[in-house]
């Protein structure tokens, strides 16, 4: 009996010290994760053996040396996996055997990268934020320890409360998801909203801004606020008192509501295409206040009406003489307006006549024998008096004044001279005055 039992203990003491027994694989990895000699390898969540140690390939992967109690088989993949996201050196080996019905693996084998998987950590999901984000999400995790620090039973109780929180928060998305329709219908109005301001984010912004000048303005007026407060009761009971009676008078309204609803049906519409019109009135607006009263002296609306009476007194005295003075041009403005032609004639005329040129220039050429101070006799060309040079154009009439039109020719169908209603009568000039020839 005691020989046995020695050869029992002998039998186990050779299991369990004696040679390892165990299965040598080779893990080939991107990176060794963090592992360290003596991780555990695991299969199916129970350990089966251990990392032994870790090298370099001539590729630069991770080489993890792993010995196992189980033969492995073709198909088996293994990952790296952290026991939790807090800890540094806590990683293992997590192995997926082949079937079994697959051929079994060397000792020494060797499982490549298309059969491994390398895990993220979390500093790499952190390195694949911008500076600004994990800069964000530091000062955030910061501010809550900032906020807890001191409060740890405080937060405790609080603690408490995320249960019946999540439980109504479940049955608060039960009621949601209870509508499917409706939700909808919210999220794309919700949707609509969002772009809408998205799409107005410099009147927003400016919004914003306004409203901390508000609240710096009640903040500065906090006397006089808790004052306001104070008198909010009895406002609000009479207000209470008011809105009661308002019942009855929304009873009476009812009746115009239900009137004025065909007349609305087109008012979506109408606002609509009234939208552009108050976008653009705004820049008018703008304008229209500056035009009306800019910072400065003289330069605008206001300036304007304030020397309109000044303006109007002197007006006064200087628009009297200017109707005389129209007055008494209007004759010679008639008499001047008929012989508009000939004086477009003669500025026409006057490239013509500078229109010669030798070498020094361009030159006037000026027909002196048209300004009837030579008489044609027997060919020749003798001066004559003052007296005499008036003579071409008739004496017997003593009119010395051409007619419109007169400065040249007469046309054939007897345009010119014109002599007539809108023209000068036949007493001031003589239609005979004509220069001579066809």
């Amino acid at each position: 009996m005691i020989a046995a039992l020695a050869i029992v203990v002998i039998a186990l003491g050779i299991v369990l010290f004696g040679g390892s027994g165990g299965h040598q694989y080779t893990l080939v990895f991107q990176n060794a994760g963090q592992l360290v000699p003596d991780n555990q390898v695991l299969i199916g969540g129970s350990p089966v053996g251990s990392v032994e140690s870790l090298g370099l390939t001539d590729d630069n992967l991770a080489e993890v040396h792993v010995e196992v109690d189980q033969e492995l088989h073709e198909g088996t993949t293994a990952v790296i996996r952290a026991t939790s996201l807090s800890g540094v050196a806590n990683h293992y080996v997590s192995v997926s055997p082949g079937p079994n019905s697959n051929p079994a693996l060397d000792d020494g084998a060797e499982i490549g990268l298309e059969a491994t998987t390398t895990p993220v950590d979390l500093d790499q999901l952190f390195n694949t934020f911008p500076p600004s984000v994990r800069k964000g999400l530091g000062n955030f995790i910061k501010g809550n320890a900032a906020i807890y620090s001191g409060q740890g039973p405080a937060a405790n109780d609080a603690y408490k409360y995320f249960g019946p929180v999540l439980n109504r928060a479940t049955a608060f998305a039960s009621e949601l998801n209870a509508d499917q329709r409706l939700l909808t219908q919210f999220i794309v109005s919700s949707s609509k909203l969002s772009t809408a301001i998205a799409g107005r984010g410099e009147a927003l912004s400016s919004a914003i801004s306004n409203a901390n000048t508000a609240f710096d303005a009640i903040a500065a007026e906090n006397v006089a606020f808790d004052q306001t407060l104070r008198r909010l009761p009895p406002v609000m009971r009479q207000s209470n008192t008011t809105f009661v009676n308002l019942r009855a008078a929304l009873d009476d309204l009812d009746p115009l509501v239900e009137t004025a609803k065909p007349a609305t049906k087109q008012l979506a519409p109408f606002l609509a295409e009234l939208r552009p019109v108050f976008q653009k009135l705004v820049p008018f607006t703008r304008d229209l206040r500056l035009t009306v009263s800019r910072p400065g002296k003289g330069n605008d609306t206001a300036d304007l009406l304030a020397d309109l009476p000044q303006v109007q007194r002197q007006v006064s005295k200087t628009f009297p003489h200017a109707e005389e003075s129209i007055r008494d041009f209007q004759p010679n403005l008639n008499f001047i307006r008929a012989y508009t032609p000939d004086l477009f004639n003669a500025i026409g005329k006057v490239g013509q006549i500078t229109g010669y040129y030798d070498g020094n220039g361009h030159y006037a050429r000026v027909a002196t024998a048209a300004q009837n101070l030579f008489s044609l006799e027997s060919g020749v060309l003798k001066p004559i008096t003052k007296s005499q040079q008036y003579n071409a154009f008739g004496t017997s009439a003593g009119v010395r004044r051409r007619c419109p039109g007169g400065a040249t020719q007469p046309a054939p169908d007897g345009s010119n001279p014109f002599v007539g209603p809108g023209s000068v009568n036949s007493s001031e000039c003589n239609p005979a005055d004509v220069p001579p020839g066809p």
